[in-house]
């Protein structure tokens, strides 16, 4: 396999891998442990799960954008 290729697909792979990662680790929490439900009055709990939950994402973000940012350089490049 291509060098580039292998590189781009590992990328491919990273991606998918920090997203459902993210994704089951905000599911579990709020759905699960019932901490995105606001019942009768918003808690304590549910606030810092909403803080971690943006806080995340824009990490989350700020990670896919960083990776898909670097180019893919050919070993000639270098």
């Amino acid at each position: 396999m291509e060098p580039i290729v292998k590189r781009y697909l590992i990328r491919i792979l990273n991606t998918l891998s920090v997203s459902l990662l993210w994704l089951a680790v905000n599911s579990t929490a709020g759905i699960m442990y019932d901490l995105a439900f606001i019942h009768e009055r918003i808690q304590l709990k549910n606030l810092l799960f909403y803080t971690w939950f943006l806080l995340s994402l824009g990490a989350f973000i700020w990670y896919i954008v960083w990776l898909w940012r670097k180019p893919l350089k050919q070993e000639d490049d270098e």
